[in-house]
């Protein structure tokens, strides 16, 4: 039993290297990290996620049954941003992922919501605890809520339904300061931006005496939005809404600019979203009112730790966080994560999503709770629950924050060539 005892010992090693025994018996606790790590969104919450396992494991890691274990983070090219994957191909290559590397949990996670949806099934059947960063459709809670097998799957990001009401809550403000009731909707053809859209239509714009001018399910490729926009401007918009998460959606910032017609552009555009877009548009963003998707991802002298992250960051890395959706998330993934593991004291999936459904964090979005579809809570007091923030580009190039009231920094305004409705 001695000399077996030893023979393991010394082939521990060579063995966790083939993966042929569970990782965290090397006092590691393996987290996956799939996710496009072309986008901006990807590689920046990747980047959150690191600097989360770093601080964490420089203050000795997660004490589980009266040891420390380290947590090591497994990033993964998931690749499903890219024009012409489909979801299946995405879900294939994060099966090979997950029995290569064979985590304990997994973070940030496909960037398509199509892509999420078809791979719960699988994350049902390996049992795998999984945090999810990015991909938006409620869609996904609802599945959770649906059918237990399902329960291992959570969403710290923000999801459509939620972006619903910020932007509901800015259009709000534009009727109530400036009479605005005229809108065009411009929209990438893809499930998040899809389903944001309609919701803005159906709970909103219909309801509130709003007329949509039109609407258009531009292609995931587009890149002459410039019809589109004379569209619009034809149809007498007062209000441009547009939801792209593409790099050539910087055009459409661009056209808007250059063109300047009698319309407010706002809604969320990526590569609007942080500070080097000033620079990279040449300063054509003054005026442009932009949703940033967790608070976090924008500093707020009103939320300290939302600062500190930023900061962190920035100091990690040599560079400031550029997306709008995904850091922040990532980031308090990791953290809680590592709370439910020291909670439930085991790897455990059942007792490790006890755990996380139980978590009641004071952190960098402000309060993370789960509400029973897995998604984290967003709304207007980062006392109480995880906030997103709607900001405005100045003239001099800073984003104001305009909404929520609690850490707002000033109000909307418009920009000189477009003029109120009163």
């Amino acid at each position: 039993m001695a000399r077996a005892a030893l023979v393991f010992l010394l082939c521990l090693p060579a063995l966790l290297g083939l993966g042929l025994v569970p990782a965290w018996a090397g006092g590691e606790i393996v987290l996956g990290a799939p996710t496009s790590l072309q986008s901006r969104e990807g590689t920046d919450s990747l980047h959150a996620a690191a600097l989360a396992v770093e601080e964490i494991n420089a203050a000795g890691g997660v004490r589980m049954g009266g040891r420390w274990l380290r947590l090591k983070l497994a990033p993964f090219d998931l690749n499903d941003v890219a024009p012409g994957v489909e979801p299946a191909q995405a879900v294939a290559r994060l099966r090979g992922f997950i029995e290569r590397v064979r985590p304990q949990a997994l973070l940030i996670g496909p960037f398509r919501s199509e892509a999420l949806l078809e791979a719960m099934d699988l994350l049902a059947e390996k049992r795998l605890p999984s945090l999810f960063s990015i991909a938006m459709s409620p869609a996904v809670d609802a599945k959770v809520l649906s059918n237990a097998k399902y329960r291992y799957i959570f969403r710290v990001g923000l999801s459509t339904r939620y972006l619903a009401v910020y932007l509901i809550e800015t259009m709000k403000l534009l009727k109530a300061d400036f009479g605005f009731d005229r809108v065009y909707i411009l929209n990438q053809d893809v499930a998040w931006a899809r389903s944001t859209a309609s919701l803005m239509i159906r709970l909103h714009f219909d309801r509130a005496g709003w007329r949509v001018l039109g609407q258009e399910n531009l292609p995931a490729g587009a890149e002459d939005y410039g019809p589109a926009l004379e569209r619009a401007a034809e149809r007498g918009a007062q209000v441009i809404l547009a939801i792209f998460d593409t790099p050539s959606s910087a055009d459409l910032v661009r056209l808007w600019h250059d063109r300047k017609p009698p319309a407010l552009l706002c809604g969320f555009i990526s590569p609007a979203a942080g500070p080097d877009a000033w620079p990279a548009l040449g300063g054509r963003l003054a005026g442009l009112v932009n949703v940033i998707f967790e608070l976090g991802n924008l500093p707020s002298v009103k939320h300290p730790a939302a600062e500190t992250f930023f900061r962190a960051f920035q100091a990690r890395y040599g560079r400031t966080v550029q997306a709008g959706h995904g850091p922040a998330p990532a980031y308090e993934s990791v953290n809680i994560l590592a709370r439910a593991l020291e909670r439930a004291g085991t790897t455990d999936p059942e007792r490790l999503v006890a755990a996380l459904e139980a978590t009641d964090r004071q952190g960098v979005m402000g309060r993370a709770r789960f509400h029973r579809g897995h998604q984290v809570i967003f709304g207007q007091d980062p006392g109480e629950e995880a906030l997103a923030c709607v900001v405005q580009w100045t003239d001099s190039g800073r984003r104001k924050i305009i909404y929520p009231q609690p850490i707002a920094e000033g109000s909307l305004g418009l920009p000189a060539f477009v003029k109120p409705a009163r």
